[in-house]
């Protein structure tokens, strides 16, 4: 079960919150684990002290959150660092998901829907977490133990609602870490000041966002990487798993997993076939060795579904919902940064 957490105060209390929720999941489940070993390896290289001097110089109150983060878990800051720098450092980082992107059309509303994919031992210790924080715009956003908000699915006070996918690009600079970026994007107000922002800060890693917004009948595609941001409208109804798919983007040297091909593929045949139910494509399993929903103990890319968000873009707000485990009955609901 999804826990739901309250934060209001400064950005450290909310990363102070988030360490204290995560740190028994942190400390019993990815400590031992060998993702967070691997990636203990980068410690004092130079890459991540680019990364952390960016990050203080760009985003200094969301550098206050890992430190707040760090605190809570009580773990070295250092190494907290890296596990929210996970994407930048290691193609094969456990953030999978599926994104399925309706635009509106008809008088029907623009409706984004999300699968939630992260590392299997993580299931039953996330979060949905609701943040006031002084500065900055209020947002619901699903979070892991560990881990800064802005990398999975979020939607925030100003109508803005942004699902997060992870790319396994192979070509990374020294740049502001892909989750600090996706953090930075929930204070935003459009999809334009989303690909602005990423435009005008040098980038590390890679990530597409999908990007809805209030009033708006079209949703935007922004796939980025060290080297290029491309953003595209989404006037037919497309899916997106974890590679980058845009024309602008395709030939960016990346890596390109079995499941991550046939889940595009999937969802792609799906909605050619007429299918506009985003939450049973979220739920297939046509492909028994790599479905869209994944809950198998041995899936290929060591991941599994977490949660489920569906928006329905309004003309003054989106409302959404929360689901688990490929159910239709919500968990939990919202209007923008608000429980409904």
């Amino acid at each position: 079960m999804l826990k739901y957490l309250e934060v209001e105060g400064s950005p450290y209390e909310l990363g102070l919150a988030l360490g204290r929720f995560g740190k028994q999941a942190v400390h019993d489940l990815l400590l031992p684990s060998a993702a967070w070993v691997s990636l203990m390896a980068w410690r004092g290289s130079a890459e991540v002290a680019a990364m952390q001097q960016l990050t203080q110089e760009r985003f200094p109150a969301i550098w206050q959150e890992i430190e707040g983060l760090a605190a809570g878990l009580e773990l070295p800051l250092a190494d907290v660092f890296i596990w929210n720098c996970r994407g930048d450092l290691w193609a094969m980082a456990p953030d999978g998901c599926t994104t399925v992107l309706l635009p509106g059309e008809g008088g029907v509303p623009a409706r984004l829907a999300h699968n939630e994919d992260g590392l299997p031992f993580f299931k039953n210790h996330c979060a949905i977490v609701r943040a006031s924080v002084r500065g900055h715009s209020d947002v619901v956003s699903f979070a892991y133990p560990g881990s800064i908000p802005g990398h999975t699915f979020a939607v925030n006070a100003r109508g803005l609602g942004i699902t997060v996918n992870n790319v396994r690009t192979r070509l990374v600079s020294a740049g502001v870490p892909r989750m600090v970026l996706g953090r930075a994007a929930l204070n935003l107000d459009s999809a334009v000041a989303v690909q602005h922002m990423l435009e005008e800060v040098p980038r590390a890693g890679g990530f597409h966002f999908s990007v809805a917004q209030a009033g708006v009948a079209a949703i935007a595609s922004v796939e980025f990487t060290a080297h290029r941001v491309s953003m595209e409208l989404v006037t037919a109804p497309a899916l997106h798993a974890n590679h980058l798919v845009h024309t602008a983007m395709r030939h960016h040297p990346q890596l390109v997993t079995n499941s991550s091909g046939f889940r595009q593929e999937r969802g792609e045949q799906l909605l050619r076939e007429g299918v506009r139910d985003a939450l049973s494509i979220l739920a297939d399993q046509h492909n028994s060795a790599f479905p869209i929903l994944r809950n198998a103990a041995d899936d290929s890319d060591d991941e599994n579904t977490m949660a489920t968000a569906f928006m329905a873009v309004g003309a003054d707000a989106i409302h959404w919902e929360v689901l688990e485990d490929g159910g239709r009955a919500p968990v939990m609901r919202f209007v923008n940064a608000q429980a409904a």
